[in-house]
């Protein structure tokens, strides 16, 4: 089957269809006799798009290269925090959406918790379960804020816009590293009358990054909070059993000492038990314990 090839115009490809005229910064392109117009087309966008793309990674490389550019997005997290205060932050999939039966409970939960504790909602201002908290406690009247990363997983686009947080009440992070600094000083106590906490819904990679990230900075005490901030995983339907069996495991291979897992966390199987566990953490009296769980 014969091939044609575009010849190239300088360092570039041209390309005409009709009245437009496209430039390919890419090799030549090669089509079957009898493609028609608009398919050539779409394979020199197909290129088009590539090119973009890289230049795109080029970009964030040459600027994760600089150490400033990662220091100035830790400092518009600090200052976000600052004006909201500190409070409860929720880690948990991007990918369980509103007709997850999950994501009702996440909204409950985070509805709740904002109304007990009276703090800031934190999260990583994406979808699903984050989305969830957040909605929640928008439902209770209370301040959110949120770490948002330009491309969540599940997502297919990239935005660094929210589709409903007012702009000042959250940032887009370039640099992952910028995110967690943010995250992880949003739950910081260092006022004994500071009310925050990490929850966790059940979530996947990113979400067990930031878990472990976090539990190790609490095990080697460079969490950076002068008292102990409540550090609870939910174990929605046995979600985490798998995981809970293996850092078990862990302990009979010495990896970890024995009860020190345990020590650092509090697992809870559904909303009530996390509301009555952070209530004890605070002391919270029982007869402002107005749960409004279904």
């Amino acid at each position: 089957m014969a091939f044609s090839t575009l010849k190239p115009l300088g360092s570039h490809n041209l390309i005409r269809n009709g009245v437009f005229q496209i430039e390919v910064s890419s090799g030549p392109l090669n089509f079957r006799h009898g493609e028609s117009r608009g398919a050539i087309l779409f394979a020199s966008l197909k290129h088009v798009s590539r090119s973009i793309v890289c230049r795109n990674e080029l970009r964030d490389h040459e600027e994760r290269s600089s150490a400033n550019e990662v220091k100035k997005e830790i400092m518009r997290c600090y200052e976000i925090i600052q004006r909201l205060e500190r409070g409860v932050v929720y880690l948990g999939s991007s990918r369980m959406n509103s007709d997850h039966p999950y994501f009702l409970q996440a909204v409950e939960l985070g509805r709740e918790v904002a109304i007990l504790l009276d703090c800031t909602t934190w999260t990583g201002a994406g979808p699903g379960l984050m989305d969830a908290a957040a909605k929640g406690a928008m439902e209770a009247g209370k301040p959110v804020g949120g770490f948002k990363i330009r491309k969540e997983a599940g997502q297919w686009t990239s935005s660094n816009l929210h589709p409903y947080l007012p702009p000042e009440t959250y940032f887009t992070c370039r640099f992952f590293s910028a995110r967690k600094h943010g995250l992880v000083d949003a739950a910081v106590r260092n006022r004994e009358s500071e009310r925050t906490a990490v929850i966790v819904f059940p979530g996947g990679i990113g979400t067990l990054d930031e878990v472990f990230e976090m539990l190790t900075l609490i095990q080697l005490q460079r969490l950076g909070s002068e008292f102990p901030v409540p550090f609870v995983v939910i174990n929605y339907d046995g979600f985490y059993s798998k995981l809970l069996g293996f850092l078990e495991d862990c302990e009979q291979w010495g990896t970890v000492s024995k009860g020190e897992v345990e020590s650092l966390w509090k697992v809870c199987s559904n909303n009530l038990e996390t509301l009555n566990y952070l209530a004890e953490f605070y002391g919270v009296p029982h007869e402002t314990r107005p749960w409004h769980i279904v």
